[in-house]
């Protein structure tokens, strides 16, 4: 039995919203360095295509329905971070696009070069089902990196806190 009282402190969001301004962080150095990214980094960005304020491409958004994967790596251009969202042009399949995503509707982020990797809550969890990769364009590389690699000494931060009803 749980004897652990509910806390009226919300803590899971507190926590959520300080380690998505890890992410907004990266892409803002990114942003300002010119938009190259130092050494091998490079960075897979899952998130909810159907959340509040994402903008993408509606061909993009039928294709992936619930969540897309992007890669930033070497083919992308004109990287703006905001406070709350970053904006980036991507091509798939040679098309290019632009996508405008705001933090609150990223589910993962990471940097495979150095081990490191972020996943976060859902913001209104529907059935998560596996989805495939977006596959925008670059060079070319095996499936991205699973997130959930904690048992091997990596540094994946996953934040789970379970709600009492």
């Amino acid at each position: 039995m749980n004897d652990t009282p509910d806390s009226l402190i919300p803590y899971d969001e507190i926590v959520q919203e300080a380690l998505r301004a890890v992410v907004g962080r990266v892409l803002g150095e990114v942003e300002a360095s010119g938009g190259s990214l130092p050494g091998n980094h490079h960075f897979y960005i899952t998130f909810k295509t159907q959340a509040p304020g994402v903008s993408i491409p509606a061909r993009l958004k039928e294709r992936f329905p619930d969540e897309m994967t992007i890669v930033l790596q070497n083919k992308f251009w004109d990287l703006k971070v905001e406070s709350d969202r970053f904006s980036v042009g991507l091509s798939f399949n040679q098309v290019p696009a632009m996508l405008d995503i705001p933090f609150s509707a990223i589910t993962a982020f990471v940097d495979p070069a150095v081990d490191f990797g972020l996943q976060f809550q859902a913001i209104a969890d529907s059935d998560d089902e596996p989805h495939e990769s977006a596959e925008n364009d670059s060079p070319e590389q095996a499936d991205g990196p699973a997130v959930e690699r904690n048992e091997d000494g990596s540094n994946v931060v996953t934040v789970d806190f379970g709600r009492k009803k």
